[in-house]
C-alpha cells in the first residue's frame, strides 16, 4: 500500500531535525535490522533508534563535545555506524569517516589534518590499530576512544552502553540538554568530513554542510520510485563513504523504511532473510554475481544450455522493448516482455519461470530496483540484468557532491551512459577539454584546511570540476569516456581512454582487473590481476598440479577467496595462453594504437586492505603504478 500523500516525505531538514523526526513520528515502524555475530536477528524501531541516539549524543554532551567539534568513527557498516552519527551530529559535532582498512599512516593524517577530539572504534582490533596510531604520534589530540562491540573497551576506552549511560544520567540533571543542542544545528554548519579516496594522490577532506546533505536527500528521493510501506533497504557498501551514508541511509531516513545491515561475508544469506527491495551497489559486485552465474551454470551441459537460451531470449526481449533511439522503460510497473512478439514472449515466460526467478529469488525475491555508482556500469551488463528482471539504475557522482549529478531514469534508460542531470536544481556543463563541470546546493564547502586545492576544485562561477571527461547527446544523457588523470595520452598525440579498456574485461571469467598503461609511450601495456579461483577450477578439470602451500586466502565473501598464488601458478603454459587469448579477444575490438601490445602479469589480488583498491573498488593508479614500476620499464625496453 502507498503512503496516503505522494512523497509528502521529502523535506527540508538537517540531520538532528530528521532523526528526531523518524523518532517522533515513525515510532512503532521498523527502524533496523541485523544479525549477530551468533547470528541472532535483531528488529528495533525508530523510536527506539531515536532513544539511542539521544543517550550517545547526550554522553558526547557531558564529555564536553561542543558544536563543530570533530568526532571520528573507524567501523565497518552497521547498525552502530548509524547510531554514533546521529549522535555526534545531533551533539552539533562534525562527522570524521575513517575506512577501517587504512594504513596507520593514513588513519594519523586524517586525525591531525581534522583536529579530531573523540574516536568511536569498532571492536578490539580496530581499537588497538588506533591506539598504535595515538600513541606513536606526537600531532593528535585525541581525549577519549570508544569501543562500539560489547565487551571490547579496553582499560582507556569506554564502551556505548558506558557512554549511555553517561548520558541518561546528564539528561536526568539537565532534561533539555539533548533537545536544546540538536534544535541549535543550522543548515550552514559542518555536518561531515569525509576523506577522499586518494586514487591519485594524498586524501582530502571534503566538507559537507547539513545544507548540501538536505539537498542532497530531496534530490535522490525526487527521481526515484515512490517509497512503498512494506519497502526494506540493505545497506553492505562502507558508510564512510558518501554513497552508502547518503543515498542508501540518507534516502532511508527521509523515507523512514527500514534499513537491513549486511556484509559482503553473509550479503547471500542475508537476502534471503531480510528480502530488500531495495539496495546500493558497485559494478564489480553486479558483474561478480553474473560471472558466478555464468559459470556455475557451464559446470553442466544441460544448465549451460537452458542459461545461454534464457539469456538470449531475455535480451531479445529487452531490444524489442528498446525504442530507436536506444532508450529503454524499465518502470518497476511495466512488463518488458509485453511489445514482445507471441512466440519471443512466450519463451521468455518459460524461461523466466526456468532461470530468471530463480536469480531474483536468490536476491531475495522482493527487489523492485536497485542502484549502481561509484564506476561505470557496462551498458550489456545493465541490459543482461534487465534480461532477467532486474532493474538497474545507475547513477554518478563524487564526494564533493554528496553522490548524484546524473542518474538514469528506471522509465528511460539508456545504457552505457549515465543518465541526464539527476534533478533541475543541479546544473551541469561540459568545459572546452570535455571535462564535466557541474553546480547546486548539494555541492561540499571545501576541503579541510586545503583553500588551495578548494580553488582549483571550482571553476570561478562556482562549478565543480569533476576530473571526467564526457560526452553528451542531445537529450543531456551523459556517457563517461575516462578520468582526466586517467586518459592516456600517448606519445604519439593519440588519447587512449583507459577506462573503456577496463570495462571491456569486466565480464572475463579469468581476469579480474586490468591496469592498461601509456602516458609518454610509445604504446599500450598492461598490468594484469588474474581471476585465480577461475584458475584453480581449470587446473582441477584438467588434472594439472599447482603448489597449494603457496595459495592463499582471505573471506572476501561467502566462501574463500584466493588473493595470492606461488610463481608456479602463473608460469604455466596453459595459464599465460588463456590470459592471451583473453587480451587478443579485447585487441580485436580496440583501436591500433589502443591495443594491449606487452602486459605483466601479478601473482596477487588488488583489495582495499593490500591498498591498491579503495573502499568502493576502485583502483588507486597511483599507488600501483609506484608499486610496479620497474616492471612497467621492463615493458618497455
Amino acid at each position: 500500500m502507498k503512503y496516503a500523500t505522494s512523497r509528502w516525505y521529502i523535506q527540508q531538514m538537517t540531520a538532528p531535525a530528521l532523526i528526531n523526526r523518524n523518532a517522533m513520528s515513525f515510532a512503532s515502524r521498523t527502524s533496523q535490522m541485523w544479525r549477530d555475530n551468533d547470528g541472532t536477528l535483531n528488529k528495533i524501531t525508530w523510536a527506539e533508534t531515536g532513544a539511542i541516539v539521544k543517550e550517545l549524543s547526550a554522553g558526547l554532551i557531558d564529555m564536553g563535545i561542543e558544536k563543530g567539534d570533530r568526532v571520528a568513527i573507524m567501523c565497518n557498516t552497521s547498525p552502530q555506524w548509524m547510531w554514533c552519527d546521529n549522535a555526534i551530529l545531533c551533539a552539533g559535532g562534525v562527522t570524521v569517516c575513517i575506512y577501517p582498512t587504512l594504513s596507520e599512516t593514513e588513519i594519523e593524517f586524517i586525525l591531525s589534518d581534522s583536529g579530531t577530539r573523540v574516536v568511536f572504534a569498532e571492536d578490539g582490533e580496530i581499537l588497538a590499530k588506533m591506539k598504535r596510531v595515538i600513541d606513536g604520534s606526537d600531532k593528535l589530540k585525541i581525549e577519549a576512544l570508544i569501543a562500539m562491540a560489547d565487551n571490547s573497551a579496553a582499560d582507556d576506552a569506554i564502551d556505548l552502553a558506558a557512554l549511555r549511560k553517561r548520558g541518561g544520567q546528564l539528561l536526568v540533571k539537565d532534561p533539555f540538554a539533548f533537545e536544546n543542542r540538536w534544535r541549535s544545528v543550522e543548515f550552514s554548519d559542518n555536518m561531515t568530513i569525509v576523506y577522499t579516496s586518494g586514487t591519485t594522490g594524498m586524501p582530502k577532506g571534503a566538507t559537507h554542510t547539513h545544507f548540501s546533505y538536505s539537498a542532497a536527500n530531496c534530490r535522490s528521493c525526487t527521481h526515484t520510485p515512490e517509497a512503498f510501506d512494506d519497502e526494506v533497504m540493505m545497506s553492505f557498501l562502507p558508510m564512510s563513504h558518501t554513497y552508502e551514508r547518503q543515498c542508501g541511509h540518507g534516502t532511508n531516513l527521509m523515507t523512514g523504511m527500514p534499513i537491513a545491515y549486511s556484509s559482503p561475508k553473509t550479503l547471500l544469506d542475508d537476502l534471503q532473510i531480510f528480502k530488500p527491495t531495495i539496495f546500493m551497489s558497485v559494478p564489480r559486485i553486479y558483474e561478480r554475481v553474473y560471472i558466478a552465474m555464468r559459470d556455475q551454470a557451464a559446470k553442466s551441459p544441460v544448465k549451460n544450455f537452458l542459461f545461454n537460451a534464457a539469456m538470449n531470449t531475455g535480451l531479445k526481449v529487452v531490444e524489442a522493448h528498446t525504442d530507436k533511439d536506444g532508450y529503454i522503460n524499465a518502470a518497476v510497473d511495466v512488463d518488458l516482455a509485453a511489445e514482445s512478439g507471441p512466440w519471443l514472449r512466450f519463451k521468455y515466460r518459460l524461461f523466466d519461470r526456468l532461470i530468471f526467478k530463480k536469480v531474483r529469488e536468490a536476491l531475495g525475491g522482493r527487489l523492485r530496483w536497485v542502484v549502481s555508482a561509484a564506476g561505470s556500469l557496462p551498458a550489456d551488463l545493465c541490459k543482461t540484468f534487465l534480461a532477467m528482471g532486474v532493474r538497474i539504475m545507475e547513477g554518478y557522482g563524487a564526494t564533493e557532491t554528496w553522490n548524484e549529478v546524473n542518474v538514469n531514469p528506471l522509465t528511460k534508460i539508456l545504457p552505457g551512459t549515465v543518465g541526464p542531470l539527476a534533478g533541475s536544481g543541479i546544473q551541469g556543463r561540459v568545459a572546452e577539454d570535455g571535462e564535466w563541470q557541474v553546480k547546486g546546493n548539494n555541492l561540499f564547502s571545501g576541503y579541510w584546511n586545503n583553500p588551495e586545492a578548494t580553488r582549483e576544485a571550482f571553476t570561478e562561477d562556482g562549478f565543480y570540476k569533476t576530473g571526467d571527461i564526457v560526452e553528451v547527446n542531445p537529450d543531456g544523457y551523459v556517457k563517461i569516456v575516462d578520468r582526466k588523470k586517467g586518459l592516456l595520452v600517448l606519445d604519439t598525440g593519440k588519447n587512449v581512454p583507459s577506462a573503456r579498456i577496463e570495462s571491456m574485461f569486466s565480464l572475463s571469467s579469468y581476469i579480474d582487473i586490468v591496469v592498461p598503461i601509456g602516458s609518454d609511450r610509445k604504446f599500450v601495456t598492461a598490468l594484469v590481476v588474474p581471476n585465480f579461483d577461475a584458475f584453480i577450477q581449470y587446473y582441477e578439470s584438467k588434472g594439472i598440479d599447482i603448489d597449494r602451500d603457496s595459495l592463499e586466502y582471505s573471506d572476501e565473501g561467502s566462501a574463500p577467496v584466493c588473493i595470492r598464488v606461488g610463481q608456479d601458478f602463473i608460469e604455466k603454459e596453459e595459464f599465460k595462453s588463456i590470459i592471451s587469448n583473453e587480451i587478443e579477444k579485447v585487441n580485436n575490438d580496440l583501436e591500433s594504437y589502443e591495443k594491449i601490445k606487452k602486459f605483466h602479469t601479478l601473482n596477487y589480488k588488488f583489495t582495499p586492505e593490500s591498498g591498491e583498491l579503495t573502499p568502493t573498488l576502485k583502483v588507486k593508479r597511483r599507488v600501483v603504478l609506484d608499486a610496479f614500476m620497474d616492471e612497467i620499464e621492463e615493458m618497455y625496453k
